[in-house]
């Protein structure tokens, strides 16, 4: 077999004395793993960074071998974000889902141009919570979609500020008060009210790393994800801004 096409890499491993085991999103072709020869070398160990833009070939004798890659770059976005370490960190979280999120070999080109516009937000005054949002749109791209548009029980469409945990759905303020210990709170960014700000990305993180876990990876998100997490957390505790 044997097939081009545009991928994003997520992950890579080291595979003998030179090469590397890379992962990849590709747009016509899904998550998809191949051996990159020489990938440890000073030419490619730069270009060779999760979140880049690569031309791929793959070939193999069938699709569920290894096969070998052939790769050149097209964009490096993590080098944009050398600088920012909670932006690089939302890059590395995003990648590192996906890999552990997406079955080998299904096509999903909506996450893969749904990452690279990530990654563009990523540069923007509103990352983070266009973060949060990915998270959300990966949900429901994989058959998880939460429902924030309505109160479950009311139908009501205002004041929605819980999400029950086990549905996925909105309820409102008033419906939701006697079991506010038992529901997640919705922030006021994915409810439509407000622009964010670090403790509103903390409760989106939470809120979207439960229904990850409980829907996509069965089990504990990736350390990653868990340290995007931890950051914001910290900076809540403190009352800091995250920049």
């Amino acid at each position: 077999m044997d097939w081009s096409d545009r991928g994003i890499l997520l992950a890579t491993r080291p595979q003998g004395e030179g090469s590397v085991v890379a992962t990849l999103l590709a747009r016509n072709h899904g998550r998809c793993s191949g051996l990159v020869a020489g990938g440890r070398s000073a030419r490619l160990r730069g270009v060779l960074e999760p979140g880049t833009l690569l031309a791929v070939r793959w070939r193999g004798r069938l699709a569920e071998h290894l096969g070998q890659f052939t790769v050149e770059p097209e964009a490096a976005y993590a080098a944009r974000f050398f600088d920012a370490a909670p932006r690089l960190a939302a890059l590395s979280s995003a990648c590192v889902l996906l890999d552990a999120a997406l079955a080998d070999h299904e096509p999903h080109p909506a996450l893969f141009d749904g990452l690279l516009a990530l990654f563009d937000l990523l540069d923007g005054p509103v990352w983070a919570e266009s973060y949060v949002r990915w998270e959300l749109g990966v949900l429901a791209e994989l058959g998880f979609g939460l429902d924030l548009d309505r109160c479950a029980v009311s139908g009501a469409n205002d004041y929605l500020a819980y999400v029950s945990p086990r549905t996925g759905r909105a309820v409102t303020a008033s419906v939701g008060e006697p079991y506010r210990d038992r529901l997640l709170p919705l922030p006021d960014f994915l409810a439509g009210r407000g622009g964010g700000g670090p403790g509103e990305v903390l409760a989106g993180l939470r809120l979207t790393g439960h229904f990850l876990e409980r829907h996509l990876l069965n089990g504990a998100l990736p350390p990653a994800r868990a340290r995007l997490l931890e950051r914001y957390a910290n900076a809540v505790a403190r009352g800091d801004q995250i920049g």
